[in-house]
């Protein structure tokens, strides 16, 4: 009995010792420098480079594009989807499709492609289910960011997409440091704690290595923050904010309702139980087609 509580101490000392490192660890990668995802793939850097350049054609754009196959196929269907082709009208080529999408529509497939990409690299083995719940909640949150911005606001519907894909972008972070905090990491309750935590400031540390639009990254920062300050007009923040609200709720009318009801976000949004199911509905359609385009 006493061997056994004596393990039981040993084992407990142990976790916490190893989550004060892994801490650690993550507040001198803060204070670093810049933070990027480990074994992101080259393209999507080369495009973000690219569209970071206000005077480059469309073009050259689709040349970095076609030399990775997947991601042009993945930009195919995004143009071809619901969401996007008028009447249903199909394009087959990259630049026709480029056309349609516009090239912040281009960044938010080529993050979703490299992101989506990363579930094969060393640093997520063994972490698929993980992974997948992640990616599956933030395609899902892009998608009905993307419905809300573009039905409740005069924001930009792509930024408040491009927002709901990258809101878990800290998290996936966590994720990749699984394999030198394995015993730490792989416990779900410690796991989603330390996320809990630590994912916004990540987050927002990648975002801004990566050049992103301020309010993408105070919108995926202060998301799920209910104390944030807020401004007089509704803000991308607060689509993403309710998408996130919405995505995590049941689609009946009575769920929606009781989850609507105290939101601050809701209520700025001027989405209700009865325009939110409405609308939801409508575009059922088009948020499965961006989800399944943004997915893998």
């Amino acid at each position: 009995m006493m061997s056994s509580a004596l393990h039981n101490d040993s084992a407990a000392a142990q976790a916490a010792k190893d989550e004060f490192a892994f801490v650690q660890e993550l507040a001198a990668d803060l204070t670093g420098g810049k933070l990027e995802l480990p074994s992101f793939p080259d393209i999507a850097l080369r495009v973000r480079k690219a569209l970071a350049n206000d005077d480059v054609m469309i073009e050259q754009v689709v040349k970095i594009l076609s030399a990775e196959p997947a991601l042009a196929a993945r930009l195919l269907q995004l143009a071809n989807s619901a969401a996007l082709s008028p009447g249903g009208r199909r394009v087959t080529d990259l630049r026709a499709a480029m056309a349609r999408i516009g090239f912040n529509m281009a960044r938010s497939a080529t993050i979703a492609f490299a992101m989506s990409q990363l579930r094969r690299a060393e640093s997520f083995k063994n972490l698929e289910r993980p992974f997948a719940e992640l990616w599956q909640s933030s395609t899902r949150v892009a998608a009905v960011s993307y419905v809300l911005a573009r039905r409740f606001t005069e924001l930009n519907p792509d930024a408040a997409m491009l927002a709901g894909l990258l809101q878990g972008v800290g998290k996936l972070y966590i994720l990749s440091k699984t394999p030198r905090f394995p015993d730490l990491l792989n416990d779900p309750a410690t796991r989603s704690r330390l996320m809990e935590g630590w994912h916004a400031n990540i987050a927002r540390a990648v975002l801004e290595n990566w050049e992103m639009a301020d309010d993408v990254v105070i919108a995926v920062h202060e998301c799920e923050d209910d104390d944030r300050e807020r401004s007089e007009v509704p803000t991308l923040t607060d689509v993403l904010a309710l998408a996130r609200l919405v995505e995590s709720l049941p689609g009946d009318p009575i769920s929606l309702e009781l989850g609507l009801y105290d939101s601050v976000d809701a209520k700025r949004l001027q989405v209700d139980a009865t325009n939110c199911t409405a609308v939801m509905a409508e575009s059922a359609e088009q948020i499965e087609s961006l989800q399944r385009a943004l997915g893998d």
